[in-house]
């Protein structure tokens, strides 16, 4: 099958989603410390892997995904698939000899980088554009395939003499969508989207034939995006009320659906084999791509940026992506690395309030450059030692005494032994959701002082204390 083209305004939609979609396709691609020889990177792509047919049962993978959602089309509407995935491309580092032979071996060092083996991931699409109505008639089986290769590349030294090659091997892939869409009875008009995604590969394994040769004949970090040209999908998570019961027979297999785009758009969805939310986005405080979901970027960044130079060097050799982690961690401006600390959505729109009951300009000094967000400076109206909050009738603030009485939702086993004990509550605060939180210390605490000096307390929601009855 030969990949259909796009439409100019459908092609202009998943490009706005294909940034999302490749933090999935190369979530884990590579990890932290960027090397081949680190052992987070021996076992790699736990994500989304089709495995061939033959091998992939009883081994912990599978050969197939289905995703099946509700849409409503309008006329004669067209819908759009594309199929992403990687292709590991097994790289092997070969020494040039005297005798003009080449020597394979397990790394070539180079003043700039160190060249190890490696499996590349290649990035593949298939894309079809079909009309929604002729789905009805009968479901469409659309093969597909990749063949087999292989490349050299020469390897030079700083002085342009050739002293080695880097050998690329690809195995044949092959693959079906299977698409189908029936009409669901009913008054909406509302039809039930399937669509298959399953590795055909013809490989006969032998019975000890682990992973490492399986991986080149995989679909890797396989997802979907889908389009309509006309009409909408509906939200697989957050159908409206009506669709609820048709959307809970949708069967999903090893992938997660969900509506992509702005906020507010319906025509688009992405089905990805790792659990979003409607509309997910990357942060747009994340300066680039650092293949780890897993790790806040600040710290990730602070300790590429801390590796010795012969690491760099490793992860340079290790793979081109890899080696444009190291140069951004590298060249990352101060005022970008800022900009990592954290950021809040909402200031904004929980403000707002206390900015129409304080015409003075509480907003412009909750957001000015001169106090953070966090900071209780910033709001004249909260004060943790003056504030209070009621409990059983009675108003708790700093310097009144409560039992403590941990919820059952709590299950921290230092609150649990607290249960019973008098403390002293330091401070009332309030969190930026609205949530109000004691800060206590225990009496008897022979660190008491030192809490209070820190400023590091443990901390309790009003239901969780009862006031003291003084005597």
């Amino acid at each position: 099958m030969t990949a259909s083209m796009l439409t100019p305004q459908i092609e202009a939609r998943f490009a706005a989603v294909r940034q999302l979609a490749d933090a999935v396709l190369f979530e884990g691609y590579v990890l932290y410390p960027y090397r081949a020889s680190a052992a987070k990177n021996r076992l790699r792509w736990q994500f989304g892997v089709l495995a061939p047919p033959n091998w992939g049962i009883g081994h912990g993978e599978h050969s197939s995904q289905r995703t099946e959602c509700l849409l409503e089309p309008c006329g004669d509407a067209m819908l759009f698939a594309e199929l992403r995935f990687l292709r590991a491309q097994r790289r092997t580092v070969q020494r040039a000899e005297s005798s003009g032979e080449f020597t394979t071996v397990d790394e070539l060092e180079l003043p700039d980088r160190v060249l190890t083996p490696w499996d590349e991931g290649v990035e593949e699409h298939v894309q079809v554009a079909l009309p929604v109505a002729d789905l009805a008639d009968q479901p469409r089986i659309l093969p597909f395939s990749r063949p087999a290769g292989e490349e050299t590349e020469e390897v030079l030294d700083g002085d342009g003499r050739p002293v080695g090659r880097l050998v690329r091997r690809r195995a044949e892939l092959t693959g079906e969508l299977r698409i189908s869409c029936v009409e669901l009875p009913g008054p909406y008009g509302v039809r039930k989207l399937t669509v298959e995604v399953a590795n055909t590969a013809a490989w006969q394994p032998d019975p000890d034939a682990d992973r490492e040769a399986a991986l080149p004949r995989s679909l890797v970090c396989a997802h979907l995006l889908l389009g309509l040209d006309r009409g909408r999908f509906l939200s697989p998570t957050d159908p409206p009320e009506w669709a609820r019961p048709a959307t809970a027979d949708c069967a999903n297999a090893h992938t997660w659906p969900v509506l992509a785009g702005e906020p507010g758009s319906d025509d688009l969805l992405l089905s990805a084999p790792i659990i979003l939310e409607d509309h997910a986005a990357i942060a747009p405080e994340s300066p680039g791509v650092l293949y780890d979901a897993l790790e806040i970027d600040e710290i990730l960044t602070l300790r590429t940026a801390a590796l010795t130079d012969r690491e760099k060097r490793e992860a340079r050799g290790t793979d081109a992506r890899a080696a444009a982690v190291i140069e951004l961690a590298d060249t990352l401006p101060p005022q970008v690395m800022e900009r990592l600390h954290g950021a809040v959505r909402s200031l904004r729109e929980t403000t707002e309030p206390a900015a129409a009951a304080d015409p003075e300009g509480a907003l412009e000094r909750l957001l000015s450059p001169d106090t953070p967000w966090w900071d209780p400076e910033a709001d004249a109206g909260v004060d943790p030692q003056r504030d209070t909050v009621l409990v059983d009738g009675q108003a708790i603030g700093a310097g009144s005494r409560v039992l403590l009485r941990p919820g059952q939702r709590r299950t921290d086993a230092q609150d649990l032994f607290l249960q019973g004990r008098s403390a002293l509550v330091e401070a009332v605060l309030h969190d930026v959701d609205g949530g109000v939180h004691l800060a206590v210390t225990v009496d008897g605490d022979p660190g008491a002082d030192i809490r209070r000096e820190q400023g590091r307390f443990l901390y309790f929601q009003p239901d969780e204390v009862a006031p003291v009855v003084e005597t």
